[in-house]
């Protein structure tokens, strides 16, 4: 439905201050309940709708998930219809929303974020979504991606594409540790978004990457030296774009 009403719209030169001549379409109450079950979205958690519209994603996670939420919009009259839905439904005390450009809001405190946007605002919204949220923060977008930025996981409903990202930490560079028993390991790693890949070293002999699983702030690396019958498998995790703690795996 959305996509019928946005084609004339949709291209890669829409700019932000045009973001209220994008039609104000609501989301259906079940595609609402597949987006909060695909980003897994519970009490614990503080959910970002940017492009909040009349609230109803925030309102829904804050009724049946106990969710903290807040809402950037930057139509004054749909933030008015929001608090006025979140008083009827006696959640406002889980919620807020706030006029400002999803473009300028400080983002930084959520762990997850919702989008009903254009394809084309993702893309233009994703270098500060990798920029500023943390690593393993959640995205789920309903109906639109992001461009080259493959989902991690994407559903169907209602006939409709549900997709999910979870932001990956900054993995690339020249890592280096020692294995339990001492040996010396050295990887130099390339990345692109969540997909990793590299060259890997034990004691100074080429050895062979297996395997590089990034999600959010945990990489799994599989490197096996030549001769070995299987590989070892290390946990490496990152915070602030730096190696944090590795774990060699039994």
């Amino acid at each position: 439905m959305f996509r019928d009403l946005i084609d004339d719209l949709d291209d890669y030169s829409v700019e932000p201050d045009m973001l209220l001549d994008v039609p104000f379409v609501p989301t259906d109450e079940a595609v609402i309940e597949a987006m909060l079950n695909l980003g897994e979205v519970g009490p614990a958690d503080l959910l970002y709708d940017l492009g909040s519209g009349d609230g109803r994603i925030l309102v829904a996670a804050a009724r049946d998930r106990d969710t903290r939420g807040i809402g950037v919009e930057i139509d004054p009259l749909r933030i008015a219809d929001a608090f006025d839905y979140a008083a009827h439904t006696r959640v406002e005390y889980l919620v807020d929303f706030v006029e400002d450009s999803i473009f300028t809001a400080d983002i930084s405190d959520a762990t997850v974020v919702t989008l009903y946007l254009l394809d084309s605002i993702n893309v233009q919204l994703r270098p500060r979504l990798l920029r500023e949220l943390r690593p393993g923060t959640r995205i789920i977008s309903h109906a639109f991606d992001m461009g080259d930025w493959k989902a991690d996981e994407r559903v169907e409903f209602s006939g409709t594409k549900i997709y999910k990202w979870i932001v990956p930490a900054q993995v690339a560079g020249v890592w280096e540790w020692n294995g339990y028993d001492g040996t010396p390991y050295r990887v130099e790693l390339q990345q692109k978004y969540q997909e990793v890949t590299g060259r890997a070293w034990v004691a100074d002999a080429v050895a062979e990457l297996k395997n590089a699983t990034l999600c959010g702030a945990s990489l799994e690396l599989a490197i096996q030296e030549g001769g070995a019958t299987s590989p070892t498998t290390f946990t490496l995790s990152f915070e602030n774009n730096d190696l944090q703690s590795i774990v060699e795996n039994a």
